[in-house]
């Protein structure tokens, strides 16, 4: 382990080090330990590199709102160890990690194994939703469920020991962390990109995952052109500690032969040959690579600027992100023939106009727009942005503290109507289920 950087993750090193290197990315709410039963076979031809999410097992607090981000932060810890081109194994969040590299970054990576993943990990509202009870309840009501979602409840039963170790796992991340990650899941998504990935992908999945299960296993299989799937039968979410065996022995099987390095330097620089054929894998054929070729501009016609993003698209995606989908779909499904034109103008402008500037930020403009809102008393949309205060960041005692203050200005009626509304909201969110 070294000092880490906030641009960098902590990590750690097994196996020989003249070895081609095999990442191991773990799932929200983990440390590397969920990868303990695996390392000892997989040392044995590979050095295996695993890494703590920030906030995770004791890393540094540096919060990583977005898988891109997460992603970039993994290729700078490699780069300065001087690990250029390696395998990539991912659990989850960690899963969401190895698709990034297969899109972004193929020329790193030598084969892909994605564990319990998915192209879109639920909905954005789901993790949104699981941010506001962190931010209000801190991270035990999540702790105490994990349990539940992470493994068979035959298993939980049977090995208490590890039912413990994950719930205190989880009691440990850092919050903001937590959240950061929640709304870096919440954004991911990727299924119309599955088609450019081209890297030799095992998808492996629990027969028993209800969080990321074998449908949308079957979503990465469909679209990823170089891959093959793996049901662990008896297994939930947390296969590789519920499984370790099955899982091991699926990892080796899969680098084995979907990755032979014929020369690895100690920089984890490695040299491909031609894989063995894999008899269970239909592969769509690929197209010949070319060398691409340099383009020459005439400065006799000189090309027209990129068009901007359209308003009304930054104003949907704000707007998604601030209220959630589910609200923004209702609204637009009602709004039908009739008010479809007001829908749009309210996105365009609204949204993609006022809440986009860089004047104020996003828990600022929510403590406007609760302030407007009840002086205009509008109970409905009061609902709907206390909703969204709680999804930008306010916790609820800022909230009170907003409309302790329109008393004051806007009258004690309103307020008191006010904090009706919004104390409702503010259980309905913050309660957790179960």
């Amino acid at each position: 382990m070294s000092e880490t950087p906030t641009n960098t993750l902590q990590y750690r090193f097994d196996g020989p080090e003249d070895a081609p290197v095999l990442i191991l990315g773990p799932s929200l709410g983990t440390t590397w330990h969920m990868w303990d039963r695996q390392v000892p076979e997989l040392t044995k031809q590979w050095r295996v590199f695993r890494f703590d999410l920030p906030g995770h097992g004791g890393a540094p607090a540096h919060p990583a709102g977005s898988v891109t981000e997460l992603t970039a932060r993994l290729l700078a810890t490699l780069d300065g160890l001087g690990v250029q081109r390696f395998g990539y194994a991912g659990c989850a969040l960690g899963g969401a990690v190895g698709v990034e590299l297969a899109l972004r970054h193929p020329e790193r990576l030598a084969s892909l194994a994605l564990i319990a993943a998915s192209p879109r990990f639920g909905t954005a509202d789901e993790f949104r939703q699981r941010g506001v009870i962190v931010r209000t309840n801190g991270l035990d009501p999540i702790a105490r469920t994990s349990p539940d979602r992470w493994f068979t409840g035959g298993f939980a039963a049977a090995q208490p020991a590890i039912t413990d170790w994950a719930v205190q796992m989880v009691r440990t991340t850092d919050p903001g962390c937590y959240i950061a990650a929640c709304e870096a899941l919440a954004a991911f998504d990727v299924r119309a990109e599955l088609g450019r990935a081209v890297v030799p992908t095992l998808v492996l999945v629990g027969s028993e995952d209800q969080v990321t299960g074998p449908a949308e296993a079957r979503t990465l299989v469909a679209g990823i052109r170089d891959a093959r799937l793996a049901v662990v039968p008896g297994a939930s979410h947390l296969v590789p500690v519920e499984q370790p065996a099955a899982v091991t022995d699926l990892l080796v099987r899969h680098f084995s032969s979907a990755w032979q390095p014929a020369f690895e330097s100690g920089t984890g620089q490695i040299a491909i040959v031609a894989a063995p054929a894999r008899p269970v894998l239909a592969a769509s054929p690929q197209p010949p690579q070319t060398a691409p070729v340099a383009e020459i501009a005439s400065a006799a016609v000189p090309s027209a600027p990129a068009p901007g993003p359209d308003p009304y698209d930054t104003g949907l995606k704000i707007r998604r992100e601030v209220l959630g989908d589910a609200h923004v779909d209702r609204e637009l499904e009602q709004a039908g023939d009739f008010s479809g034109d007001f829908q749009e103008f309210l996105t365009r402008c609204a949204w993609g106009g006022v809440w986009d500037r860089p004047g104020l930020d996003r828990r600022t403009r929510s403590c406007v727009a609760l302030a407007a809102l009840v002086a205009a008393g509008d109970a409905d949309e009061l609902a709907a942005h206390t909703r969204a205060a709680l999804r930008t960041g306010l916790t609820p005692d800022e909230i009170k503290e907003v409309l302790l203050q329109t008393a004051v200005y806007c009258g004690m009626p309103a307020a008191a109507r006010a904090f009706k509304v919004a104390q409702r909201v503010v259980l309905e969110e913050t309660t957790p289920a179960g």
